[in-house]
């Protein structure tokens, strides 16, 4: 395959505990810039998340569902180790503000460090979902309050 057919593909990883507004920013984004965007969802259990690993995939391909050129799959390994199985050399992270950053800068290098063909890019979400974040969505689940704004029209059914 010659350099102008290869497909640019990116990886972009979470638990989605649920799929928030934010997230749906960063992955809108990310497909505009890459012809295949691959949405793979964490099972991390050691996060304890509201959802099951099962629920959360289901949750991210319904709020995708309108978009050719996301794939939607669950994982259970380190993220290099998938993106390098899947051929993908580019990780898309999301960034709401400065304290994102560190952790995210730290995760980037150490993912660098145990496969040096792996890129970290990073997005930034618009104002408007910069401060909705999955935890605070689950906060206010579980106090029963008002979240409908923060997560997908079409996850909201789901839920």
């Amino acid at each position: 395959m010659s350099k102008q057919a290869k497909i640019k593909k990116a990886i972009y990883s979470g638990t989605f505990d649920p799929i928030t507004n934010g997230h749906m920013d960063i992955i809108r984004r990310a497909s505009n810039i890459f012809d295949e965007v691959v949405i793979a969802i964490a099972k991390s259990k050691s996060k304890q998340p509201m959802f099951s690993h099962d629920k959360r995939v289901e949750l991210v391909k319904v709020a995708t569902k309108d978009m050719e050129n996301i794939k939607v799959i669950g994982f259970n390994t380190l993220l290099v180790d998938l993106a390098s199985k899947l051929e993908i050399h580019t990780i898309i992270r999301g960034l709401r503000a400065v304290s994102d950053f560190e952790f995210e800068l730290q995760m980037g290098y150490a993912n660098a460090s145990i496969n040096k063909n792996i890129d970290t890019i990073y997005l930034m979400p618009t104002l408007e979902n910069a401060f909705v974040s999955s935890t605070i969505v689950r906060e206010i689940i579980r106090f029963k309050g008002k979240y409908t704004h923060l997560i997908p029209k079409e996850v909201n059914e789901c839920i």
